[in-house]
């Protein structure tokens, strides 16, 4: 079964008051190029979501970022009401023995250091870490869900030109054969044009026969059948196989290049070029084949 290497996962995780993002999305690329954008409180455990990630989607270039989001009870920042009162009394004794009158206290207060800052450090535990390990897992299983119905529809595609690469090579057949007849015609005709010309007809026969198997496509068209066959053969192997793919489109196309070259009839030549049409919508489409 193919996967594609595009795909996109999100998870939300809820937490004591914490909403806790996982997005993961990835394009196509040769091998794993990993981006992340860890909030602060996670970075120390990237190389193990790096490990989740690289195990779970083998190519591509993905982007994963994890940011919290919380509620705004959690998110306000708490009134250090013991070092408001400190700087009250001192402020007060001040102004009571220099006389001074008219003092917004609140406003004043509030403005004074670390009366609004956070002195708390928030440290990771087992637990929250355990959560976020989960949504993280999850956002990854949902991009190759994703991935996965990309892939089926690629292999539709895949089939369906591979399908029609056979038939045209099929359709080959009867033009073959009568072109035997037909080069051997023209030859006698472009003899017959040459006055006084005379010729021994066995080594006419001989010479024709020479010149037939030099645009023989006899194993060019049996090498592309076993291509075709390797290829579909391959598409149901587990996901991985994008390369592999990809190496046997080059070699379907040095056989369609070869029957081309051989090819001295139109219709043939017509046939060639469908079949060529064919094989450049798969080896487009195979890029994106993880």
């Amino acid at each position: 079964m193919i996967q594609s290497m595009t795909g996109y996962g999100k998870t939300v995780v809820a937490y004591k008051g914490k909403k806790i993002n996982v997005e993961v999305k990835s394009l196509n690329s040769k091998q794993l190029d990993l981006t992340t954008r860890i909030a602060p409180l996670y970075r120390e455990k990237e190389m193990e979501v790096r490990q989740i990630v690289a195990e779970k989607l083998m190519r591509g270039k993905v982007e994963l970022a994890v940011w919290i989001e919380k509620d705004a009870v959690t998110e306000a920042t708490p009134v250090n009401t013991a070092l408001m009162d400190s700087y009250y009394q001192q402020l007060k004794g001040f102004a009571e023995d220099h006389a001074i009158a008219g003092i917004d206290w609140m406003q004043t207060l509030v403005r004074m250091p670390d009366v609004l800052t956070k002195t708390e450090v928030e440290v990771l535990d087992d637990e929250e870490w355990k959560a976020v390990r989960e949504g993280v897992c999850e956002a990854v299983q949902h991009l190759v869900d994703f991935r996965t119905q990309e892939g089926a529809a690629l292999e539709k595609k895949f089939a369906e030109k591979i399908d029609n690469i056979e038939q045209l090579l099929a359709s080959i057949e009867p033009y073959e054969k009568s072109r035997v007849e037909k080069i051997r015609q023209r030859i006698v005709d472009g003899l017959k044009q040459i006055p006084g010309a005379e010729y021994d007809k066995n080594r006419l026969e001989q010479e024709l026969i020479y010149y037939i198997e030099k645009l023989d496509i006899s194993e060019e068209k049996q090498r592309l059948t076993n291509h075709l066959k390797y290829f579909r053969e391959t598409m149901a192997d587990q996901p991985g196989q994008g390369k592999k793919l990809g190496f046997i489109a080059q070699e379907m196309g040095r056989e369609i290049n070869t029957t081309g070259s051989k090819s001295n009839q139109a219709e043939m030549q017509n046939i060639v070029v469908k079949m060529k049409d064919e094989l450049e919508q798969i080896k487009e489409q195979v890029l994106n084949a993880l």
